[in-house]
């Protein structure tokens, strides 16, 4: 339960329809809304039916559109749309889901919602008022914690499900992604379990670190600081949350920066590991970015990668002198690990 309490009562307008127009309306009230008056989600309905099972008819992985894109692990395998982002299957059932942070007027949503697509599918939509509940914390209720490697995740419920000699991520039941259940998180814990094995990195940073489930697993099996990077505000709180939860204390520092656009994480020729589970775009965007700051021998785990995306970030990353170490794939997500030999070359 977060410490700033229960979300305040909202209100939820929703509607059956396909996936171009769920995603065109999503999209479309997106813009004309600020992050913190809407949030908008579009997924594929046996996606969420078969990844939260029992669980309620609210999505856990819902952000603002205008800050993060929602990851929901596909049904099966899929095409990659705009900013990285899945499209299972166009022509199967679609839900829209907008979530107003007041009572809004149906008449006026009706009309906005019509632009976007066309009368008859505004006339669908249905309001309901939501409660003040926390919707992802009755959701974690019936998900079981996730082990990966060396690391079990889970919700202050199933702390005994940690045993000895397995690290312990606990995560908060906040309203942001990142419970460990997705196949990009299990895939990167899995690679850290793997370099650890082999040596153990002192200069850490972790770039777009959500819920911090990564940088957390990091800071404890290691007892030493890590440094975590999140463009999202509510993140970045949520990430410090975990972090006292956890008992880390200094050991997990968050700033909110893109990339590593902060005082306090940009580095020249410093890190030797760098963690990245974002998406292909920005992926490849950030290269050099993460190149000028990995010194030698650094490594990098980067993940929140379809297969299609993985040869154009491996050919974004050779060229700034990394190799690929390890590749994982986890339902239809893969993740890496590349190592820079020697020096490098000097970033491109």
């Amino acid at each position: 339960m977060s410490s700033r309490g229960l979300p305040a009562p909202t209100t939820l307008a929703h509607l059956v329809t396909d996936e171009p127009t769920a995603r065109a309306i999503a999209d479309g009230m997106s813009e004309l809304f600020e992050p913190e008056e809407i949030a908008t989600a579009a997924f594929e309905i046996a996606s969420l039916e078969a990844g939260l099972r029992g669980a309620s008819t609210a999505p856990v992985k819902t952000a603002p559109a205008k800050t993060a894109p929602v990851k929901t692990a596909p049904a099966k395998q899929g095409r990659e749309g705009a900013m990285g982002t899945l499209h299972p299957d166009e022509t199967g059932p679609w839900r829209l889901e907008l979530h107003f942070a007041f009572e809004p007027d149906e008449d006026d949503i009706r009309a906005m919602v019509a632009g976007f697509s066309s009368e008859e599918t505004a006339e669908k939509l249905v309001f309901e008022p939501i409660a003040a509940k926390d919707w992802v914390a009755s959701a974690l209720e019936g998900l079981k914690p996730v082990t990966a490697g060396r690391f079990v995740v889970h919700g202050a419920h199933d702390r005994g499900a940690v045993r000895i000699g397995q690290i312990g991520i606990e995560i908060e039941a906040a309203l942001a992604f990142g419970t460990g259940h997705h196949g990009t998180t299990r895939g990167c814990l899995e690679h850290i379990t793997a370099l650890l094995k082999r040596r153990l990195p002192q200069r850490i940073v972790d770039i777009g670190t959500g819920t911090g489930v990564l940088a957390i697993g990091l800071a404890k099996a290691l007892n030493q600081p890590v440094l975590g990077g999140e463009i999202d505000p509510d993140s970045v709180a949520i990430a410090r949350e975990n972090a006292r939860l956890n008992g880390l204390g200094d050991r997990l520092k968050v700033h909110r920066a893109a990339g590593l656009q902060h005082p306090a994480l940009r580095r020249s020729n410093h890190y030797d590991l760098i963690l990245a589970n974002i998406l292909a775009r920005p992926l490849r965007g950030i290269s050099r970015q993460v190149a000028l700051a990995a010194g030698p021998g650094c490594e990098l785990i980067l993940s929140g990668l379809l297969p299609g995306d993985v040869a154009g970030v491996l050919s974004a990353y050779r060229q700034q002198g990394f190799a690929l170490v390890a590749k994982r794939q986890i339902e239809d997500w893969v993740s890496l690990t590349l190592k820079r030999g020697g020096q490098g070359p000097r970033p491109r």
